[in-house]
C-alpha cells in the first residue's frame, strides 16, 4: 500500500503563487494532482506517467500549474501560479502503483490516495 503526503497549502491572495509537494511512501508507476472545491466533484489537474514522466493536465490549468516529479525521492510537486478564487479547494495527491490500461484524468484509475491540503485563494 501506498502512503502519501501532501503539504504546502495554505491562505493566499488572488494572484500569488504557491508550490505543492507529495511525498510518497515508494516509487510509483503514476502520480497526479486533483482538487474538489466545496459541493463540488474531484476535478482532475495534472498527471506524470512512467520514468520519463509523460505529463497529462486539464485545459483549466494550462499555462498556470505545472507538475513535476523527482523520481530519486517519490516526491510529486505542484506549482500554481496566478492562483484566482475559484482555485480554492482541498487538493489532493493520487497514485498508481503499477502500470495499468485505463484513464489517466480519471480518479478511479489511481489505487492511493493522500489525505488532501487545503488551498484558500482570497479576493
Amino acid at each position: 500500500q501506498v502512503q502519501l503526503v501532501e503539504s504546502g497549502g495554505g491562505l493566499v491572495q488572488a494572484g500569488d503563487s504557491l508550490r505543492l509537494s507529495c511525498k510518497a511512501s515508494t516509487r510509483t508507476y503514476a502520480m497526479a494532482w486533483f482538487r474538489q472545491a466545496p459541493g463540488k466533484e474531484r476535478e482532475f489537474l495534472l498527471a506524470v506517467t512512467g520514468s520519463a514522466n509523460y505529463r497529462y493536465q486539464a485545459d483549466s490549468v494550462k499555462d498556470r500549474f505545472a507538475i513535476s516529479r523527482a523520481n530519486a525521492e517519490n516526491t510529486l510537486y505542484l506549482q500554481m501560479n496566478s492562483l484566482e478564487p475559484d482555485g480554492t479547494a482541498v487538493y489532493y495527491c493520487a497514485a498508481k502503483r503499477n502500470f495499468g490500461e485505463g484513464n489517466r484524468k480519471e480518479s478511479v484509475w489511481y489505487d492511493a490516495w493522500g489525505q488532501g491540503t487545503q488551498v484558500t485563494v482570497s479576493s
